[in-house]
């Protein structure tokens, strides 16, 4: 590879790195074809874009970034391939999902908005990361559970400001 072919592939990945807040490094090696096939249809399917990189070109891709990857560089050994998501927790669970069949892919480590996970010992805890989405349907719901109250408390109390306090005073009791 030349230099010049090696500066296009850090800048490559420079704007990968800068355009998602969602960055997993894995370990894929020793997955037979089918299973190295498998896993890219499934990343595929579930907007996960999957590629293998050079340990010391996305080095040097981190330190171009203007993100702070903290100690994820020190993961950058042997086989590395990156998978970038818009949902913090995808790629874990497809991980996850592959590990009931084969070993692999193993996560070295990841970095979701902003936070540094290192290890695979930190699958589990990304599996359960919420995304803003779930996030977002919990708060909705929480926030609903009062405003169905009084309007339960409305429709029981026939209507009247004196029969809401009535029933919403029941209710809390």
């Amino acid at each position: 590879m030349t230099r010049e072919e090696k500066s296009q592939v850090i800048e490559e990945l420079t704007a990968e790195l800068a355009n998602n807040a969602n960055i997993y490094i894995a370990d894929i090696s020793g997955l037979n074809a089918d299973t190295t096939s498998n896993l890219r249809r499934a990343c595929f399917k579930a907007n996960v874009k999957l590629a293998v990189v050079k340990n010391t070109l996305l080095e040097k891709a981190m330190e171009a970034s203007e993100k702070d990857f903290g100690e994820l560089p020190s993961v950058l050994k042997g086989n590395t391939s990156v998978m970038y998501s818009e949902t913090g927790n995808v790629p874990a669970k497809l991980i996850k999902t592959f590990r009931k069949k084969a070993e692999k892919p193993l996560l070295k480590g990841a970095f979701i908005e902003e936070a540094v996970y290192i290890g695979d010992d930190q699958l589990d805890m990304l599996v359960d990361i919420k995304s803003k989405e779930e996030l977002l349907g919990e708060i909705v719901t929480i926030l609903q559970s009062p405003a169905k109250n009084v309007i339960s408390a409305l429709k029981s109390g026939g209507g009247t400001i004196a029969g809401l306090i009535k029933t919403l005073s029941e209710k809390s009791e």
